[in-house]
């Protein structure tokens, strides 16, 4: 856990600077009509940090949270992230990842063993859902400043 919380420091130290450098026409770019763009993928992130903020929430309440699965295609598109604005969107990302970060730190230690459930998915930890979190955001991080 300390290494995820060490990690996800890190990347917001130094991603949102990098983010900042792309212009919002790269961004918007669809590399392929069935492929996200930028704006896409950072959505899908922001997405990522809303359903996950409800899970790290809910799940310290109960020692064993069921929650429903994200339907990443729906949303992304439902929410038009390919017209937002590039910088509003790094923004958003930025600051929602540093309130989760706040959240995470903030947890007492007996809690992390609840186990939560994602529909479609195996049962994992609290502890395990919040390291996976971070992995799945450096995954796409690497990405868009790639």
């Amino acid at each position: 856990m300390t290494a995820a919380i060490a990690r996800l420091e890190e990347l917001l130290r130094t991603v949102p600077r990098r983010l900042a450098d792309v212009p919002d026409d790269a961004a918007a770019h669809k590399p392929t009509p069935n492929r996200w763009s930028k704006k896409e993928t950072l959505g899908h992130l922001i997405d990522s940090a809303a359903n996950n903020h409800q899970r790290f929430v809910r799940a310290q309440s109960t020692p064993r949270l069921e929650s429903p699965r994200y339907e990443q295609e729906f949303w992304v598109a439902a929410q038009r992230y390919a017209t937002e604005s590039w910088p509003d969107l790094v923004n958003l990302w930025l600051l929602y990842n540093r309130h989760l970060l706040h959240v995470v730190k903030a947890m007492p230690a007996e809690v992390l063993p609840h186990e939560c459930v994602i529909t479609g998915y195996g049962e994992m930890t609290l502890e395990a859902l919040i390291v996976d979190y971070v992995r799945h955001m450096e995954h796409h991080l690497t990405q868009l400043v790639a």
